[in-house]
């Protein structure tokens, strides 16, 4: 994971460097709503340009399917850019060709230049080496911090790499060192929380975990597949009752493995899935049949607190309850504390990643003590699977 090259590994006073990024941002009209990703590139692009590299941006926006569609088009993301890199930003309306060339030729030292939407081009997602050489083309140098798209095996992510001397971005190696950390060489008892709806969405990320981790703690909907699997009547809960096997055997495959399965011996239970609907706190063995466990309880907290604090290391993907509705976010608030106080102890290396893992940690305000949270998703997780990320893996073959 580590076997790459980084900034600290070359010149770039003069170059032209072809920095692939991340920027396809949330949008409300022309505003955009979660300037994270923006903010997240910021060091690489503000280093780039303070040595006096000529810097020119490729990025994706949205799915244009190989064609142009200009209510895709990336020049809508250029005022919230300025705001993030406090300089100007140019814009040219094509990522290859004439009018490509031309604006990289104009470029000065400090210069950044945002290229348009590279999947406007079909050879983009079919990762087509000669669209790749064409981008090649505008470039003496390639840098990718774009984490978020690094398994994907596109033009811009993977076969660039391979034709220009490559490079990791500030955030892509913040990235990658933080999740080598986590589960690469990590400090032990090592700890994973997998928390969401369906086993069936997570098979790979617990088949992969068990054989890494010393602690797995189950939540979310999940849990409630692996409870019934020990017999335990969930009532009306989310539960894969056809996954109970399945379930039995990630349980058996962890036990050869010397790893521990955490689940919950009580959580809050109601007969509605709504804010502030009527529920009690109850062992899960004590479900009506017309109750659902919509989170876990205090005694399933202080358990999992427990095992916190004999952890070095956690890795955490999705949340134990319905965090998004009241009551039934007090679990996950009060694990998600727990992790950022060991955290800032200084006990505790903490990494999480995932859409709804990274709301419910800022829903927690414990995301800032959290030691890395990674904003990238899908590659995030077929990294936690075990998965080789195409875009991680060019990187490391130029080194």
């Amino acid at each position: 994971m580590t076997d790459f090259k980084t900034l600290d590994d070359v010149d770039v006073a003069g170059k032209r460097v072809l920095v692939r990024v991340d920027l396809n941002v949330p949008m409300d009209g022309a505003r955009v709503t979660d300037d994270t990703r923006l903010r997240a590139i910021q060091p690489t692009l503000n280093e780039l340009a303070q040595k006096g590299a000529k810097t020119v941006l490729l990025a994706h926006f949205g799915r244009p399917k190989g064609k142009r569609d200009d209510s895709q088009s990336l020049k809508v993301v250029i005022p919230a850019l300025e705001t993030a890199l406090m300089q100007d930003v140019g814009f040219v309306d094509d990522c290859v060709g004439e009018a490509a060339e031309a604006a990289v030729a104009r470029m000065t030292p400090g210069d950044v230049l945002l290229l348009e939407n590279v999947r406007f081009h079909p050879g983009e997602e079919k990762n087509d080496p000669a669209f790749a050489a064409e981008l090649a083309k505008l470039g003496d140098i390639y840098v990718n911090d774009a984490f978020s798209a690094a398994h994907r095996a596109h033009a811009s992510t993977e076969a660039l790499a391979k034709l220009l001397p490559a490079y990791a971005g500030r955030s892509m190696q913040a990235e990658l060192d933080a999740l080598t950390k986590a589960l690469g060489a990590p400090q032990r008892p090592v700890v994973a929380v997998v928390g969401g709806a369906k086993v069936s969405t997570k098979l790979d990320l617990l088949g992969n975990l068990v054989a890494k981790v010393d602690y797995l703690v189950i939540g979310g909907g999940m849990a409630n597949t692996f409870l019934a699997a020990d017999g335990v009547d969930v009532g009306k809960s989310l539960c894969e009752r056809d996954l109970l096997d399945t379930a039995r055997e990630i349980t058996a495959k962890a036990a050869a493995a010397g790893c521990r399965i955490v689940l919950a011996s009580d959580g809050r239970l109601s007969k509605e899935f709504k804010a502030n609907a009527e529920n009690r706190v109850a062992p899960v063995t004590d479900v009506a049949a017309d109750e659902m466990i919509l989170d876990i309880g205090p005694d399933g907290v202080a358990e999992v607190s427990a095992v916190l604090e004999t952890a070095k290391t956690l890795v955490w993907n999705g949340p134990f309850g319905a965090f998004e509705i009241a009551p039934f976010d007090e679990g996950t608030v009060a694990v998600a504390r727990k992790a950022a106080e060991l955290t800032d102890e200084g006990r505790l290396l903490s990494v999480a990643g995932g859409g709804d893992t990274v709301a419910a940690l800022n829903h927690a305000g414990a995301a800032e003590s959290f030691t890395y949270v990674s904003t990238a998703g899908g590659a995030f997780l077929e990294w936690l699977e075990g998965k080789d990320l195409p875009g991680v893996k060019a990187l490391a073959a130029t080194k």
